[in-house]
């Protein structure tokens, strides 16, 4: 089943009375519970792509459907409502509360989203098992490694049950050996819980770990 449709979607930015045109006519589907990875050089619009599925940006033409509603007219609330209940987002930095432990953060989107904190440490420290940091559930972001940290940020993106998972240069502050452990675990639990995953990444190492493979330039995507 499709998940994510675009269709002729662009996306421009004005600065004064220039506009630049960084997505263009672009056209791609996705189906439930693939792994795909974007591919593409510094500047070649692939954040912009994932902030247009993820609902932080509306593009400037086209139509965008995601997990069942047209993304690119929600009104605010709906759009809100889409981001916290559909989607969990990876970023290069992990925007961990510094103020707040391993397993508090994790049950954040939770707590937020109104369940009880009675209810939501019991899943946040399944999740913390399953990328393998039961040990670190005290331990605030100041006392985890890069990867750990990122192990964590992997696991609050999974708290609220999401059907899709987009991930930012998930891998693009740490060093080769933690790129390789938090890759594994990425891949291997979004596809054991059954999730969709967009990551978009200049990493090619990376880009072989998806079922698809797409290379954005010139504002459109080559499959691969």
């Amino acid at each position: 089943m499709t998940l994510i449709e675009l269709k002729n979607v662009s996306k421009s930015y004005h600065n004064g009375q220039e506009e630049l045109k960084i997505i263009r006519d672009l056209n791609l589907t996705v189906e439930e519970g693939q792994s795909v990875v974007i591919t593409g050089e510094s500047g070649c619009g692939k954040s912009t792509l994932l902030n247009l599925i993820g609902g932080l940006d509306y593009p400037s033409a086209g139509e965008i459907y995601s997990c069942g509603s047209l993304v690119s007219s929600l009104s605010e609330a709906a759009m809100t409502q889409y981001r916290n209940q559909e989607l969990g987002f990876i970023f290069q930095f992990h925007y961990l509360l510094k103020d707040f432990s391993a397993l508090e953060n994790i049950a954040m989107p939770a707590l937020m989203a109104g369940m009880s904190r009675k209810e939501a440490e019991p899943l946040a420290m399944d999740l913390l098992k399953k990328v393998g940091l039961q040990d670190r559930a005290i331990h605030y972001p100041g006392q985890l490694s890069g990867g750990e940290r990122q192990r964590v940020v992997l696991a609050r993106a999974l708290m609220n049950q999401p059907k899709l998972i987009l991930a930012d240069e998930p891998t693009g502050n740490l060093d080769e050996g933690n790129s390789r452990v938090v890759e594994d675990i990425l891949f291997q639990l979004t596809s054991e819980l059954g999730k969709t995953l967009i990551v978009v990444t200049h990493d090619s190492h990376l880009a072989q770990r998806g079922e698809r493979h797409f290379h954005l330039t010139g504002g459109g995507v080559q499959d691969l």
